[in-house]
């Protein structure tokens, strides 16, 4: 089709504004999707987002529509809302010319709109700044038009009206994203065809199923192709469009998002980025996306040993549909053979973790998440540490080095006080305190990367009752006065149970950790110490009695005294069991996972 007649676009917000329901209402009112299928968040097509009801993956789809008695093509790509997969958003708007800013009409704008809207700007794309949820009796549009106006610079005019639900202004936004939006362009360079990879995903019949944002020149099935950047060359065994299902096309042109089927099924070949090109193209790869740096790193073991290569070939299928997580293989004494994992924030860590054991029935073990931390040792040394377990004993450490997280709090100034205070208690310093709109404050701080991990946010939503939003993104390292907190149980350590804490804090999570584990780890066969250990010394301590089984009830008559033996040589033999089980303690999985809980 001719490149005047398509428009690119996508939806970004903040978390639970409406984009899925929008794009709901969008399919419904194009006819992409016919009536009888139609269900709450077709876009959102794994288990998991509609179970929690986010979106997880970018998902595109294209659609029809007339206007001016034209027939106009509009793929739309749907983005997550949540900062930790913000990454995703980045992707998709490199794909675009245009992008939706949509903000709640009951909660107005919220710290990852600015986050967002700072990526679309950065991008150079048109926005076109959308209220939302204008039937809600809880509205406030007046006031959130005010915001929007504030925030873009621009004219109540400019600022469209919708309701996801209702399916009000829907049409008005379609007929806007055709007259803002600007028709994609081809770079006068070559008349090959070249497209830019923005996601893919895996098939077990079809391979590596490459998303692509085609640039120059068109494709059609079985033409050969090249993987720039990987220098693999493969048969286009299939292309189409999302319509929103996978539908095979005869061709891709230019202008246009599609998919094609590689038929490769090794990992590493395709990446986020690449160049997709005819075999004529002589042109170097497009600029592609910048690597996304892991904040958290947890390990993550297969409870049985018998499913590290399940465990293996899982994450190398998660890998090709979230390339923004990293994995490497380690051991570890007390779990065996397990995978160092990266992850762009907690949410992140449990929504990866959550797929691993429903998509491939595995049951993990997963340690308490941790940053990466520089330490500078005495001996002139200076080394990266990724995980809690290597982290060097207090006598060899000279200084260490924490990120920080530049961070951006919007909430009403009811709960200004008691933020503050909790703000405080995390080690945050408040830089700037400004006016956000009407009856709305903005707290501009930093913080330890440490100490947002530490239950920072539902903190923060709990006490404010859910008004506040956060943003962040990560900042400059800084010295840190922190010590490595081992919990040690029959005199061995769990490397699991390992934690970088802050100095000032150890007696107090020590207590916690060691008092919590006495709670949940049913009784061994002989009595045992659980400990927490730091700067070389005990600093809190529980024992866990062991079983009884002075089994004396077969003796009847006599005196006492045959008993007495009976129970000293069952003594004898719990102690000798005790030395002979040392270190293989048996703690149970659903262990591991109340105490990673928070609460």
């Amino acid at each position: 089709m001719n490149q005047k007649y398509i428009r690119n676009f996508s939806i970004i917000a903040h978390i639970d504004h409406g984009k899925s329901t929008l794009a709901d209402r969008m399919l419904e009112l194009t006819n992409t999707i016919e009536k009888r299928k139609m269900q709450e968040q077709v876009l959102d097509s794994m288990e998991l987002e509609r179970e929690r009801g986010i979106t997880i993956k970018m998902q595109p789809v294209r659609m029809k529509w007339i206007k001016d008695s034209q027939d106009y093509i509009l793929n739309l790509i749907d983005t997550p809302g949540h900062i930790d997969f913000s990454y995703e958003v980045s992707r998709a708007l490199k794909a675009v010319e245009g992008s939706i800013l949509l903000v709640d009409a009951t909660q107005g704008v919220q710290a990852q709109t600015l986050t967002t809207l700072n990526m679309a700007r950065e991008s150079g794309i048109k926005i076109i700044p959308v209220i939302s949820k204008i039937d809600s009796p809880l509205a406030r549009i007046s006031e959130v038009m005010h915001e929007v106006c504030e925030l873009l610079d621009c004219e109540e005019k400019d600022v469209l009206r919708v309701s996801g639900k209702t399916g009000e202004g829907v049409a008005d936004l379609l007929n806007s994203v055709i007259e803002r939006v600007p028709a994609p362009s081809s770079p006068d360079i070559t008349d090959e065809f070249r497209s830019l990879v923005f996601d893919f995903q895996y098939s077990n019949h079809k391979g590596v199923i490459v998303y692509v944002r085609v640039l120059n020149g068109s494709i059609k099935r079985h033409e050969h192709l090249v993987f720039k950047i990987s220098d693999e060359k493969f048969q286009a065994l299939e292309v189409g469009i999302f319509a929103p299902d996978d539908t095979p096309t005869e061709s891709l042109g230019a202008g246009e998002i599609g998919y094609i089927v590689t038929g490769i099924k090794q990992p590493g070949i395709a990446s986020v980025g690449d160049t997709v090109s005819s075999l004529k193209d002589t042109l170097p790869p497009l600029h592609g996306y910048m690597t996304p740096r892991p904040v958290v790193w947890a390990s993550v073991y297969p409870e049985s040993q018998d499913d590290f290569n399940t465990l293996r070939m899982a994450f190398g299928r998660l890998r090709l549909s979230d390339s923004s997580f990293t994995y490497d293989e380690e051991a570890s004494g007390t779990l065996g053979r397990g995978f160092r994992c990266g992850f762009l924030g907690m949410l992140h860590l449990e929504i990866i973790t959550e797929r691993l054991r429903r998509e491939f029935s595995l049951n993990l073990v997963v340690t308490i998440p941790s940053i990466t931390y520089d330490v500078e040792l005495k001996n002139g040394k200076t080394v990266t540490i990724y995980s809690p377990a290597l982290f060097p004993d207090d006598h060899e450490v000279k200084k260490v080095f924490e990120p920080l997280v530049k961070m951006k709090i919007i909430t009403p100034p009811d709960y200004l006080g008691v933020i503050m205070q909790s703000v405080f208690n995390h080690e945050g310093e408040v830089s700037t305190t400004e006016n956000f709109g009407e009856n709305r404050t903005s707290l501009t701080l930093v913080m330890p990367l440490r100490e947002l991990m530490r239950n920072f946010f539902d903190e923060i939503k709990s006490i404010s009752s859910g008004f506040a939003s956060i943003s962040y993104e990560i900042a400059e390292m800084r010295e840190a006065d922190v010590a490595r907190l081992d919990i040690l149980v029959a005199d061995e350590p769990v490397i699991a149970f390992t934690r970088v804490v802050a100095r000032r804090r150890l007696e107090e999570e020590a207590k916690l950790s060691v008092e919590k584990l006495h709670k949940v780890l049913p009784k061994q066969m002989f009595t045992l110490k659980i400990q927490g250990k730091a700067l070389g010394r005990i600093i809190a301590s529980e024992t866990l009695t062991g079983m009884q089984k002075n089994v004396t009830q077969h003796m009847y008559g006599g005196d006492r005294t045959r008993k007495m033996k009976l129970w000293e040589k069952q003594k004898e033999g719990k102690k000798k069991m005790k030395e002979l089980g040392r270190g293989n303690v048996n703690i149970p999985q659903e262990v591991f996972v109340k105490m990673m809980r928070s609460d």
